[in-house]
């Protein structure tokens, strides 16, 4: 009896809830669609590279410039609504196992970069407003990706370096600011990255900021925005793990350029033989426009790995390239792109070569 009162309690609570959350829609006022939904779509990274120097020596001890034909991505992106309110994305990636130790070395591997859930706040809040759970992109990179379109060429600055990675398990919250005056993007993660599992108790809290000062004016005033982010992590307690980026980016129909500093500071213990390493940096960039698909790619990277007490160390990078875009209707995206990308180190205990390659680059993304 007692179980049979608690099911019809149970259901008419349900049946309240629901009633509840089926409001009638004013009059004249067009209904949300919450019809489910999925899509399927994909993005390739391909190319080929040469590098021009230093010389590499083959199995045979003949000096060689080497070259290889490389995949440098490929997505299937599994996106959908369960209705207006609920969405996911899923997106499988490939990647080369590098471990000399695992008989899969050399080959590719499939494995998740993003997997998770999206919560949309449309309905309470300004549009495009969301909370997200699962496998996600951290606020800093794929933000940036997104103005500076040339992710196929190479990862940007604060990745490159080795200091931050594009995607990780949290959760995080993202409110789109009035007016088209900016957002704020802020979450929890686990802080060692997608491609790896939590190593400790540590959270990495990040958080971006971007305002956009002037929304109604002219194209040439609207496409300058500010960012500020912010990523607070230990590697074990009291053992910190920082990164601080600000920037300022502008984007417009012939131009998009951006500005970006970073300052990192990294303890791997709090044992005194593991002293505070800090770093700072700078990238700049830019890629001129044409409205026949061509284009330009123009970007220096400076960074002082170690700047206390090693600040005469210096990693310098200078990408130059040229690139197509081909046209096509929505948000379908191919192009072409030829580059010089090299690299040089100053004042380093061990005396490196300068490195450079030059490399053709494919993108594909639908």
């Amino acid at each position: 009896m007692k179980c049979s009162r608690a099911a019809l309690a149970f259901s008419l609570l349900l049946n309240s809830a629901v009633a509840f959350a089926q409001v009638t829609p004013a009059a004249g006022s067009t209904p949300p669609d919450d019809t489910p939904s999925i899509h399927v779509g994909m993005l390739l990274f391909a190319d080929y590279t040469f590098q021009t120097s230093p010389d590499a020596t083959d199995s045979d001890g003949n000096l060689i410039h080497t070259n290889s034909f490389n995949v440098g991505r490929s997505y299937i992106n599994i996106t959908g609504n369960i209705s207006h309110i609920v969405a996911f994305r899923i997106t499988p990636d490939i990647a080369r196992e590098t471990n000399a130790a695992s008989s899969l070395n050399g080959s590719y591997e499939f494995r998740i970069k993003y997997a998770y859930a999206q919560f949309n706040f449309d309905d309470w809040m300004t549009k495009g407003s969301y909370a997200r759970l699962g496998i996600q992109m951290t606020p800093w990179l794929d933000f940036a990706e997104g103005i500076y379109r040339y992710r196929f060429q190479g990862t940007m600055f604060v990745e490159r370096e080795g200091f931050f990675n594009s995607a990780d398990g949290g959760a995080s919250f993202h409110f789109q600011l009035p007016s088209n005056f900016g957002d704020v993007h802020a979450g929890v993660f686990n802080g060692e990255g997608y491609n790896r599992a939590e190593a400790n108790d540590q959270k990495a809290v990040m958080i971006r900021a971007s305002i956009r000062p002037l929304p109604g004016s002219l194209p040439v005033l609207r496409g300058i925005r500010a960012h500020l982010f912010y990523d607070s992590d230990h590697y074990v307690k009291d053992a910190d793990r920082k990164r601080f980026i600000a920037a300022a980016t502008f984007e417009h129909p012939y131009l998009n350029a951006s500005v970006e500093y970073l300052d990192t500071k990294d303890r791997a213990s709090t044992s005194p033989a593991d002293a505070l390493v800090e770093g700072r940096g700078y990238s700049i960039w830019a890629t001129p426009k044409t409205t026949r698909g061509w284009e330009g790619l123009l970007r220096y990277d400076h960074l002082a790995p170690n700047r206390v007490p090693f600040a005469s160390q210096v990693r310098k990078r200078g990408i130059i390239g040229i690139a197509y875009w081909f046209p096509h209707q929505g948000i379908v995206s191919t192009a072409l792109l030829l580059d010089y990308d090299s690299q040089s180190f100053q004042n380093f205990p061990v005396a490196m070569p300068k490195q450079s390659r030059v490399a053709v680059h494919g993108l594909v993304s639908f």
